[in-house]
């Protein structure tokens, strides 16, 4: 990957997925040289955004998302519907969170404001349950979404 961004400096994918696998290793140093290194370089990595299309209207959900109109509600319904899959035997994965969080607690809650999730979670509060739900995403979805769906 380092080569990658030797040939391609301006390609910031190349530095997410590096920076990805270093947060994966547990290199924090290197993760944060390496957004640096972005920043300096005027490079943003891309914000996953999830959504979802109901009634014709198109609802986006980015990441710990409070701009929709039922946000409210979808918090209220994802942490009751939390509760119901720990009962049942989920338990989030926390290896999927790639930043730097002590709290345990705290790594659980990051994990549940995914942008799926709170799709995932408008949908069963706007379509019939007969109805298929389809998420579209701009990235690939976290495995710990993933499961939860």
């Amino acid at each position: 990957f380092s080569r990658l961004i030797e040939l391609e400096p301006r390609n910031d994918g190349a530095y997410v997925m590096l920076s990805n696998v270093y947060a994966k290793s547990g290199k924090w140093d290197k993760v944060y040289e390496l957004r640096k290194l972005m920043r300096v370089s005027g490079l943003k990595k891309e914000q996953g955004c999830s959504s979802i299309e109901v009634n014709g209207t198109i609802h986006e959900f980015l990441v710990a998302d409070t701009s929709h109109p039922m946000s409210t509600k979808i918090y209220a319904k994802l942490e009751e519907i939390a509760l119901e899959l720990k009962a049942e035997g989920y338990v989030p994965d926390k290896s999927h969170l790639l930043q730097i969080v002590e709290d345990e607690d705290m790594k659980e809650q990051a994990l549940y404001l995914h942008g799926e999730k709170l799709a995932i979670v408008f949908a069963l509060l706007s379509i019939e349950t007969s109805q298929p739900i389809r998420i579209m995403k701009n990235l690939r979805i976290c495995g710990d979404c993933h499961s939860f769906a």
